[in-house]
């Protein structure tokens, strides 16, 4: 029977093995929405690792109060991509992202080349939300959490979490319009 986070946290406290448990029950969690906020392997990998560095630190002042530690985790991660993001404001990152061989495809080159610069367009444009906004679309597409999860994670009541992900939604659209409108324009 698996151990609950609330058990685990608390040996945590006093046993490092127990904080290894709830490390890889959130990792790749963590990992994903950190990867799609900030948009390449190397520094969501060191933002992970930043995120659990800081758990692991204040784990012994660590309570609950109705928040799952996964939230907490997220937290962290959410502030630590805001910093990031503030720090590197001056830097456009463009992931770039590993195309399939064509060995392994059954699709042609065309059809590759094309998909891949689908993906760009779209992390650009949500690269170019509001952190709120990129925040909301990754926790409910990437991380298919609910509206109640989210407003956890990001301190807001069901409702607010639900009137901003409509704003993004829209803010995206407008994003995605724009970037066709001035790809016509080059034409």
């Amino acid at each position: 029977m698996e151990e609950s986070d609330a058990l685990l946290v608390e040996r945590a406290k006093r046993d490092p093995e127990a904080f290894g448990i709830l490390y890889e029950r959130y990792v790749n969690q963590i990992y994903n929405y950190l990867y799609y906020r900030v948009g390449n392997h190397h520094d969501a990998e060191d933002l992970t690792a930043r995120t659990f560095f800081q758990a692991l630190k204040h784990i012994g002042r660590y309570e609950e109060r109705g928040l799952s530690f996964g939230i907490y985790l997220h937290r962290i991660a959410h502030n630590l991509a805001s910093n990031w993001h503030r720090d590197h404001s001056w830097q456009e990152v463009i992931p770039i992202e590993h195309l399939e061989t064509l060995e392994d495809s059954e699709e042609g080159p065309q059809s590759l080349v094309e998909q891949q610069e689908e993906r760009e367009i779209l992390f650009r444009a949500i690269r170019n939300l509001s952190s709120d906004h990129q925040q909301v679309l990754i926790l409910r597409h990437v991380e298919q959490m609910d509206h109640a999860s989210i407003a956890k994670i990001m301190g807001r009541s069901r409702g607010a979490v639900k009137a901003l992900y409509h704003r993004a939604l829209v803010a995206l659209r407008k994003e995605l319009d724009q970037w066709h409108k001035d790809r016509q324009g080059e034409t």
